[in-house]
């Protein structure tokens, strides 16, 4: 069996939208679980997070950047192409509840995987007060989106080209200063920011929530390969997560962890750009 792409284009700058026909995955889809897709027979499988879904029309979204030899190889194809296996809802969806005022952070393509919780915090009755990020103006994904489905939106980028000169953080931080009674944070995109923000959300003792999807190779909890520790003990991003509280998460150790595989993954870049398809034995 194969899996449709019903609908494709670049967002911004490497980053892409896809919309794949999988029906099956679609009906049982909840924000924050992910999908693990596999290309080809001789390709790698990795782990995306589901962006949106259609239980009626049996589409599932995922929207991805350009980073590995795997994503450079998805954005190559187009609608009407094909990927070999789709496989999903997997991980444990998020714990959406009416909790009162709720803030969601996206940082880069982060955003993609905020969207459909600001979706079903505003359905629930929150008060969604969203803050998304990026390097610059033009790199900023899913804006209209985001301010349809929440009750503010604050947009910051790092050169100043749009709303707020400087980083999510600087806005998470004069949310907390100010009288709005926070109940959580919800903090998705690269692990650096994950864990700024963690920093900035930590003296004020308010509940923070990150994506640790990151660090996740196989997804299904065989490889081991996303061990975390989480309050002193060791978790799996995939199974156990990919949604932990963020204080408890130790992010030394996280971010130490996402370079074991940095060789390999250029070496693969390296062969796939020179049309070696990651199978030659060129050096």
């Amino acid at each position: 069996m194969t899996f449709k792409i019903v609908e494709k284009y670049e967002m911004v700058p490497t980053i892409h939208l896809m919309k794949i026909n999988a029906p099956d995955v679609a009906k049982a889809a909840k924000p924050g679980q992910f999908i693990i897709l596999r290309i080809d027979e001789t390709g790698e499988r990795i782990p995306l997070t589901i962006a949106d879904y259609d239980a009626k029309d049996g589409y599932v979204t995922i929207i991805f950047q350009e980073m590995g030899k795997t994503t450079k190889q998805l954005a190559s194809l187009t609608a009407a192409d094909k990927i070999q296996d789709f496989v999903g809802p997997l991980g444990k969806p998020s714990e959406i509840e009416n909790l009162g005022t709720v803030v969601l952070v996206g940082g880069g393509v982060g955003v993609a995987p905020i969207y459909p919780q600001a979706k079903a915090y505003h359905k629930k009755g929150n008060e969604v007060i969203s803050v998304i990020g990026a390097r610059s103006s033009n790199l900023l994904i899913l804006e209209d989106e985001m301010r349809d489905v929440s009750d503010e939106l604050y947009i910051t980028t790092d050169d100043g080209t749009k709303g707020h000169h400087g980083f999510v953080t600087d806005v998470v931080k004069q949310l907390l200063e100010s009288e709005k009674d926070i109940a959580r944070v919800v903090a998705i995109g690269p692990p650096v920011m994950m864990r700024a923000v963690a920093g900035v959300t930590k003296p004020f003792d308010v509940e923070t929530i990150v994506s640790l999807n990151p660090i996740m190779i196989d997804g299904t909890g065989m490889c081991g390969g996303c061990r975390v520790s989480v309050g002193g003990k060791t978790m799996f991003a995939c199974v156990d997560g990919p949604e932990f509280d963020a204080r408890f998460v130790d992010f030394d150790l996280l971010m130490s962890r996402l370079g074991l595989y940095r060789s390999e993954e250029a070496e693969a870049i390296d062969k796939y750009e020179r049309g070696c398809g990651g199978n030659c034995k060129c050096r």
